[in-house]
């Protein structure tokens, strides 16, 4: 289950998604302060509640 950390970080993530089209994993990493592994981890359950967050993997991919 997640805590009210991850709950608060994982809106925070939606409302970056929504500000600018593009974003690179490192650079919402370092805006949330959490690795690029969580900004993964908080990705997944963005689209497990069924928001469909786009990837491009590579070079200059992003979210």
């Amino acid at each position: 289950m997640a805590t009210e950390r991850t709950v608060e970080r994982v809106l925070r993530l939606l409302a970056l998604l929504q500000k600018k089209p593009s974003w690179t994993a490192s650079a919402i990493a370092d805006e949330l302060a959490v690795t690029e592994r969580s900004v993964r981890r908080d990705v997944e359950r963005l689209r497990a509640l069924g928001y469909p967050v786009n990837a491009v993997s590579g070079a200059g991919g992003g979210y």
